[in-house]
């Protein structure tokens, strides 16, 4: 397996590329390990879902399909050939694998990032050069290769927190190329309409979109592709009929639309001040911050001269769960994710941080004497 750092003989682990922070929690536990907002939809969002039930024993209409296309290409300037929508990011990564597979497409995925794109190429047959960024994990375009039929790049990075300039991003795309750009989280980033591609005429190029983590919809499993029309009427036409139920339909049309803008300002703002506060509370308990974050989630390193597997068990036994990054391409155990929460839950992080941290320690000295 080739990688832009160097080469590798072994072959990636499926068990890390299919682990997702989901698989971290813990009943009771105070969860930072998922990235979902919230415990569950908005009220307003709920009652619009619920009062479509009575319609559930029919086939979805074409009539909400029209309509959730339409509110998605409202969102973003584009024409409705420009846009697919989905059964939640995962299916979009599952449909391009499936692209890449059929056109023998050369297929690279930049890292640290989210890991299914990966999973979803290998699984299809296709092969895949990493392209590994060093810390702090910044997008230098000279560092993919140029033979790269097929890019994957996320903007902000999962689980980095890192958000790439637009421009270093459009690089990429070219003639003959498929640049694929994971923004699940692009739209609790402080400047959307600076950094995202949605909506940007470049060939090749398919912006992935999630309604699932700002909208707290992951079990309807949501979300939209915004990009050449090409590439995504290949995708649409290797679907079974009706790939989306009414519920998901009609959540996007709710969560994308108009009426939800004042909202998403809002959640926007909470995220950003909470980042901040919880940012300044880890840096005052000496919890290292890996990388300035741009994202609703902050890449940390784990005490020096622990165990890390040993400290991230002490922080479960002390109720906190976190997402572990050593299943990510590029980085090790060392490092942790943590989602962005209010500040009661992060002095409750901090307390348990310390105390797993010395716990950690006595017992290797333990061990050394």
């Amino acid at each position: 397996m080739t990688e832009s750092t160097g080469v590798r003989a072994d072959e990636p682990s499926w068990a890390a590329l299919r682990h997702h922070g989901d698989a971290e929690l813990v009943p009771g536990a105070l969860d930072f390990a998922v990235n979902v907002r919230g415990s569950g939809p908005p009220a307003w969002l709920r009652d619009r879902l619920a009062a479509r039930l009575a319609d559930l024993g029919g086939y979805p209409g074409g009539d909400d399909d029209e309509a959730a296309v339409s509110a998605v290409a409202a969102r973003h300037g584009v024409m409705r050939e420009r846009v697919l929508l989905l059964g939640g990011a995962s299916e979009g990564f599952h449909l391009l694998a499936g692209h890449a597979a059929r056109h023998r497409l050369r297929a690279a995925v930049v890292h640290p990032s989210f890991t299914e794109p990966e999973l979803e190429l290998r699984r299809a047959g296709v092969g895949v050069e990493r392209v590994l960024l060093p810390d702090p994990f910044r997008l230098d375009p000279a560092l993919v290769p140029g033979d790269a039929d097929l890019v994957v790049v996320g903007n902000p990075t999962n689980p980095t927190s890192v958000l790439h300039p637009r421009a270093a991003v459009a690089a990429l795309c070219r003639p003959g190329r498929v640049t694929v750009v994971d923004e699940a989280f692009c739209d609790m980033v402080d400047d959307e309409a600076g950094h995202s591609l949605a909506g940007a005429d470049l060939p090749g190029l398919v912006v992935v979109r999630s309604l699932t983590k700002t909208w707290a919809l992951a079990g309807l499993r949501v979300g939209y592709a915004v990009g050449d029309p090409a590439v995504l009427a290949d995708l649409a036409a290797h679907r079974p009929h009706w790939p989306l139920g009414t519920l998901q339909l009609e959540a996007i049309r709710a969560c994308v639309g108009t009426g939800a803008d004042g909202e998403l300002a809002r959640l926007r703002i909470d995220v950003a001040v909470e980042r901040e506060a919880m940012v300044e509370a880890l840096a005052a308990a000496r919890i290292e911050v890996a990388v300035p974050p741009s994202a609703p989630f902050v890449l940390v390193r784990t005490p020096p001269g622990v165990d890390p597997e040993a400290f991230r068990d002490g922080l479960v036994r002390r109720g906190v769960v976190t997402r572990r990054c050593d299943t990510f391409p590029g980085l090790d155990a060392s490092y942790l994710r943590l989602a962005v929460r209010p500040g009661t839950m992060v002095d409750e992080l901090v307390g348990a941080w310390h105390a797993a941290a010395d716990a950690a320690r006595n017992r290797l000295e333990g061990e050394r004497a």
